[in-house]
C-alpha cells in the first residue's frame, strides 16, 4: 500500500467549508488505496493574530512562551481537519508535533530539527487511520515545545516524507504549482512541470513564497522528491527532485523578488585576517542569516563592508554590530531598510555564457539603476540589490523580456 504525505497550506484550511473539501481530499486518497498522513498549517491569518497579541500583551515575550502560543494555531486547525473527517465518516486523528515524534534543538521560534521517530505514526496508519499532524512545531528533548519558523509546515511534512519512506510527498497551497515569475506581477508567467533542488532552493531563499527554504535543504539531502501543487484544482503541480542532465538545457528556470530585505554597511574596516570573521561570529550567535556580502575597496589598508539581511532582523543586527564597530577600529555603520532583491535563477548558467549581459540590458532598457549585484557559486544565481519600486519593475522588464 502506497504511504503518501500531504500538506496543506493557511489558505487551503482557511474556512470551515475549505476544511470540508481538505477532509474529502484525504477520505479520496485512502480510498484509493494509500495510507495519508496530512500536515496542517494553522488557518490564514491565524499565526499573525496570535504574534499581534503576544506583542499587545508585551514588548518582549521570551521566545520559548511565543512557541507556546503559536504552536496554538497549527494545533486548532489538525483538530477541526481531524473532525471533519470523522463528520464525513472517514477515521481520523490528530497529533501534535510532538506526539508525530519531531525532536527539535532549543533555538526557539526558528528551532531545528534534530530527529523524527514516528512510531506512533505507524502504529496509527496500521489501523487505517488517516492521521492529521499540526505543523511548524516539535519538541526539546526536555519535552518544551518549539515552532520550526514561518513556512515551518513544509519543513514538518517533507521531514516526516522523509522518516516515513513515504512514496509521495504533495504540499498543497492556493496556487497551481511554481512558476517562473508571480503571475501576479508577470501575467505571460508559465507553470514550470519540474526542476531541481538546488533550483528551487535558490528561487525559497531569494523571496520566492511557495517553498521554506530549510524545507527545500531538507529535501535535497534526505532526497525527498516532492509535488507543489494546488488545493483547488485537480490538475498536476510542480515536481521538485534531483538534477538530470536535461535540465541545464533550460538556462534560467525563474525569477524571484524578496521586498523585504535590509543593507548594512560599514565604512573604514581594517582590511586584515579575522576582521570580516569578527563581524559575522557576533551576526551568526544571533542566530541572524546573513545573504548578499559586497566588499568594496575604499581608501588605501581598509575596505566598506556591505551585506544583507531580512528587515525583520534590521534592529537586532545594529544593535549587536554598533559596539563591534567601535572595537575594531572601523568609522561607522549605516543601515538601508525599503531594499529588495532580484534573483535570476537557473542550474543552467553554469554552462551557459551571457546571462549577466542581458539581465544588465534589459534594466538599463527600462532605466532601472540596481545598487550591488553578486553571483552565488556554481552561477546558479544572478542577484541585484534595488529599492522596492525599481526592483518590482525590474522583475516586470526580466520576466516579460525587456
Amino acid at each position: 500500500m502506497r504511504l503518501v504525505v500531504q500538506k496543506y497550506g493557511g489558505t487551503s484550511v482557511g474556512t470551515p467549508e475549505r476544511i470540508r473539501k481538505v477532509a474529502r481530499r484525504l477520505i479520496e486518497t485512502q480510498r484509493d488505496g494509500c495510507q495519508v498522513v496530512a500536515v496542517i498549517s494553522a488557518m490564514a491569518g491565524v499565526t499573525d493574530n496570535l504574534l499581534k497579541l503576544a506583542q499587545e500583551i508585551s514588548q518582549e515575550p521570551t521566545k520559548c512562551e511565543l512557541d507556546n502560543l503559536l504552536s496554538t494555531g497549527e494545533r486548532a486547525a489538525s483538530a477541526l481537519t481531524a473532525m471533519a473527517v470523522n463528520a464525513l465518516g472517514g477515521r481520523a486523528i490528530s497529533l501534535t508535533g510532538a506526539q508525530a515524534g519531531i525532536l527539535t534543538d532549543r533555538n526557539y521560534t526558528k528551532a531545528h530539527i534534530a530527529n523524527v521517530s514516528p512510531r506512533q505514526i505507524h502504529e496509527l496508519l496500521s489501523d487505517d487511520y488517516i492521521v492529521i499532524v499540526a505543523g511548524f512545531q516539535g519538541q526539546t528533548p526536555e519535552g518544551e515545545t518549539t515552532t520550526l519558523g514561518r513556512g515551518g509546515s513544509d519543513l514538518t511534512a517533507i521531514a516526516l516524507a522523509g522518516a516515513l519512506n513515504a512514496d509521495a510527498c504533495q504540499i498543497f497551497t492556493d496556487v497551481d504549482g511554481v512558476f517562473t515569475c508571480d503571475p501576479r506581477i508577470v501575467k505571460e508567467a508559465e507553470k514550470l512541470h519540474e526542476m531541481a533542488y538546488d533550483e528551487l532552493l535558490e528561487m525559497a531563499g531569494s523571496g520566492a513564497k511557495v517553498m521554506q527554504s530549510r524545507a527545500v535543504e531538507f529535501a535535497k539531502k534526505f532526497g525527498v522528491e516532492f509535488e507543489v501543487r494546488s488545493s483547488f484544482k485537480k490538475s498536476r503541480g510542480t515536481i521538485t527532485k534531483e538534477e538530470t542532465p536535461s535540465m541545464e538545457d533550460v538556462v534560467i528556470r525563474g525569477i524571484s523578488l524578496d521586498r523585504h530585505q535590509a543593507k548594512l554597511s560599514i565604512a573604514g574596516v581594517r582590511d586584515e585576517p579575522g576582521i570580516a570573521g569578527r563581524i559575522f561570529s557576533n551576526i551568526a550567535a544571533a542566530h541572524i542569516i546573513v545573504d548578499m556580502i559586497v566588499q568594496n575597496a575604499s581608501i588605501a589598508g581598509t575596505t566598506d563592508l556591505s551585506f544583507t539581511i531580512h528587515e525583520d532582523e534590521l534592529e537586532n543586527a545594529r544593535k549587536i554590530l554598533m559596539p563591534v564597530v567601535g572595537e575594531i577600529g572601523a568609522k561607522r555603520l549605516n543601515t538601508m531598510s525599503g531594499v529588495a532583491k532580484l534573483s535570476v535563477v537557473g542550474i543552467g548558467m553554469r554552462s551557459h555564457s551571457g546571462v549577466a549581459a542581458r539581465m544588465f540590458e534589459c534594466l538599463g532598457r527600462n532605466s532601472i539603476m540596481a545598487w550591488g549585484d553578486c553571483c552565488r557559486p556554481r552561477r546558479q544565481r544572478n542577484r541585484l540589490l534595488d529599492s522596492r519600486s525599481g526592483a518590482l519593475l525590474g522583475r516586470r522588464s526580466l520576466g516579460e523580456g525587456g
